[in-house]
């Protein structure tokens, strides 16, 4: 890993300083370093586009929290290219390192010299149609998450799995969660806690008009097919950063995508450490 990109949270100066300290620790005649152009403005060096960083990279390092993550996560899409985190946020689910483990040389000379291992997440795909045409894509390394973005008023969704009728759902709104995403806005309202590689996603009403209506935990080769059949101002929102208007009538297909999310580990991760830490489980 030789050319390392590097992308860091707009407007949180700790971010800055730790890019710093990371920069003069690194051997610039062996490495080379693509900053995005924000922070490289900031740090007064060449800087690159956003999008540009991947297709130069064999590593890219997300400074901030789990939304910066998330965000490179679907900048990097499926090109393979493993993501470090460095948690410079509150809760850290899926960002690996602290802020201060980055300053650490013999953390960087593990990074770097292909010793660490990957950890791979499933990534869901999601397809909206209207009138039968396909009018968006994204991809979702947390969750696809349908509610009412106004109103406090109930939509109605028809749910299909594999081209069979399941049920009409009336709810606030309707969460597709990944394993990774379990812990995040799917925990919330009431969605069980899957373990970050398992092969399955979790599908999470929120709260239904029927109690009974309860999440359901699904294999990963299944096909969710939802069609919006009441409600006005239903949004899509992919790992709660990119949104879609949706329009009744509209029909969704979410599914697994055909390539996953590789993250890096520094360390022999337990889980359910970072589950009694972050959740405040006591001993």
């Amino acid at each position: 890993m030789k050319k390392i990109g590097i992308i860091v949270k707009k407007g949180v100066p700790e971010a800055i300083s730790t890019v710093r300290d990371l920069l003069s620790m690194l051997d610039r005649k062996e490495f080379r370093v693509f900053v995005e152009d924000e922070a490289a403005s900031i740090l007064k060096i060449k800087g690159y586009p956003r999008q540009q960083i991947p297709s130069k990279s064999d590593v890219i390092i997300a400074f901030g929290g789990d939304g910066t993550l998330l965000s490179v996560a679907r900048l990097v899409g499926n090109k393979g290219i493993p993501i470090l985190g460095v948690n410079l946020g509150g809760l850290g689910f899926i960002t690996e390192v602290a802020r201060d483990e980055i300053r650490d040389k013999g953390v960087l000379d593990r990074i770097f010299s292909g010793k660490c291992s990957f950890e791979e997440r499933i990534v869901l795909s999601s397809d909206v149609y209207r009138k039968g045409r396909r009018v968006a894509h994204n991809t979702a390394l947390n969750d696809v998450v349908l509610n009412n973005s106004a109103l406090a008023r109930m939509i109605k969704l028809d749910i299909s799995i594999n081209n069979k009728h399941v049920t009409t759902f009336r709810a606030d709104g309707l969460i597709i969660s990944t394993p990774t995403g379990s812990t995040a806005h799917s925990l919330s309202a009431g969605g069980p806690i899957l373990y970050p590689t398992l092969g399955s996603f979790v599908m999470t009403p929120i709260c239904p008009h029927t109690l009974a209506n309860r999440p359901i935990v699904l294999p990963d080769e299944f096909v969710l097919d939802v069609d919006i059949r009441d409600g006005k101002g239903v949004h899509l929102t992919l790992d709660g950063q990119v949104g879609f208007p949706l329009r009744v009538n509209d029909k969704l297909k979410i599914k697994k995508s055909n390539f996953k999310t590789k993250l890096l580990l520094l360390h022999d991760r337990d889980y359910f450490r970072v589950l009694r830490a972050k959740l405040k489980w006591g001993e």
